[in-house]
């Protein structure tokens, strides 16, 4: 039984994510959610026209008008979902390598499809997969195609406005190959600041996420140092996430960007619901930071469409994960890199400060050790007594002064084991000990 994991379906391109898989898909959109028209966006990836053709047929076979949008950043996508309240279908598999590929709907008006609505999304791909005799159709949808990047950067730009001077922010660009190729050089052009360098803006279909973007910093953190930049900014493949890196070469990650944007949020009295959401991976300096400024933090499974529903739960403008996935629920249904990183530029346009002081002054993080072990099924891997016997045993050692994760991943067969202690070489020690407990 098909079962979408915490992003959709993802898989390896042409092998377990095929055309057919795509066809069903788009039948099952195009039944579900009764919509006469669906927008379609995709990344860079070689697979990206081939799953686009299988689900706008798939579409169109039910009578459902497609609008395709052509690689757009998946921020963007959502945009049009929101604007046209029309659903939407992302072909992208975010940060996974080029032979990877992933497809995920949006309801109209952007947001993750509800449970149900997925469920009986599943459920009609299965029945088409498994039916012998092709259903008899009326009319045949039509095909459209649209370029939204130009309304995409103006609405971030109004997120933000224009009236601040930006013009002595130099800044770096890593895009990752990706998505954000679309639309980055452009948007950072308006925004005002100077770009004054852009890695990995060739797409080819295949070096999508390689050795670049959010995923792998180190090619970031050089071309700022060399040029003297005061902040580069790393997107991954469809741009839904960003890491940053300061004038010094540090590493800033969503964490940091949190911590640094509440005090500001409260300072012009937008915080909305006294709080933040994050996730179960979230660093433990987070939580002493929002501790201090007397800020809630409600903690949810890994996975944007927790956060969300988090912070639609507890009326929360502000929420997010460690990986760079940032929501501004006031400007955005979903993550959205490219808005996250013009927030932040906006931020140090506003302040007498370089971004390794801010960062450093807004959270203390904790060492943190993150160890991904590959196993056939990761659900059973991650819960048997050696495991569950090694976790007591780290407790113990830790006591109230770090803190242990182990968690079965939704898209990837691993097992991830999470550590944070008083030192690295601590966080290490017990990490190690935890994952040599994971048996195939």
């Amino acid at each position: 039984m098909l079962r979408f994991g915490t992003d959709g379906i993802r898989g390896r391109a042409n092998e377990t994510l095929t055309v057919s898989l795509a066809l069903a898909l788009g039948v099952g959109v195009g039944e579900v959610l009764g919509a006469d028209r669906v927008i379609i966006g995709r990344d860079t990836r070689e697979s990206g026209p081939m799953l686009v053709a299988g689900v706008a047929a798939g579409l169109m076979s039910v009578g459902v008008d497609v609008v395709d949008l052509g690689v757009a950043p998946t921020g963007a996508i959502a945009f049009a979902s929101s604007i046209y309240r029309l659903p939407a279908v992302v072909v992208s598999a975010s940060h996974n390598p080029y032979f990877d590929n992933g497809l995920k709907v949006f309801a109209a008006g952007g947001r993750k499809l509800s449970e149900d609505d997925q469920r009986s999304v599943e459920d009609a791909i299965e029945a088409f997969i498994h039916l012998e005799q092709p259903k008899a159709n009326s009319p045949i949808g039509t095909l459209s195609v649209e370029d939204i990047s130009s309304h995409y950067r103006q609405h971030i730009l109004a997120s933000i406005g224009t009236n601040e001077d930006r013009s002595d922010l130099r800044v770096v660009l890593d895009l990752a190959n990706g998505a954000a190729t679309s639309v980055a050089r452009g948007l950072f052009e308006e925004l005002g600041v100077r770009v004054v360098g852009i890695l990995s803006d060739t797409p080819s279909g295949r070096n999508i996420n390689e050795n670049c973007g959010s995923t792998n910093i180190e090619p970031l953190r050089r071309a700022v140092l060399q040029s003297r930049a005061d902040v580069g900014l790393a997107f991954d493949g469809d741009a839904d996430r960003v890491i940053a890196v300061s004038e010094t070469g540090e590493v800033v990650d969503g964490d940091q960007l949190m911590a640094m944007f509440v005090p500001d949020l409260i300072d012009g009295g937008r915080l909305k619901g006294g709080g933040i959401a994050a996730t179960v991976m979230s660093n433990l300096g987070l939580h002493r930071a929002m501790e201090g400024l007397g800020v809630s933090m409600i903690v949810t499974p890994v996975g944007d469409r927790f956060v969300l529903d988090a912070m639609e739960a507890n009326g929360l403008c502000l929420g997010g994960e460690q990986s760079g996935h940032i929501i501004f629920s006031d400007y955005a249904t979903t993550g959205d890199g490219l808005l996250t990183g013009s927030m932040l530029l906006d931020l140090l346009a506003r302040s007498d400060s370089k971004l390794s002081t801010i960062s450093q002054n807004a959270m203390t993080k904790y060492p943190q050790v993150l160890i991904s072990v590959t196993v056939r099924d990761p659900q059973r891997a991650s819960s048997t007594d050696r495991v569950c016997e090694a976790i007591e045993r780290a407790k113990d050692i830790l006591g109230d002064s770090g803190r242990i994760l182990l968690r079965a991943s939704g898209t990837e067969p691993v097992v991830r084991v999470m550590v944070e202690a008083e030192s690295q070489d601590l966080a290490q020690s017990i990490a190690q000990s935890i994952a040599d407990s994971i048996e195939e």
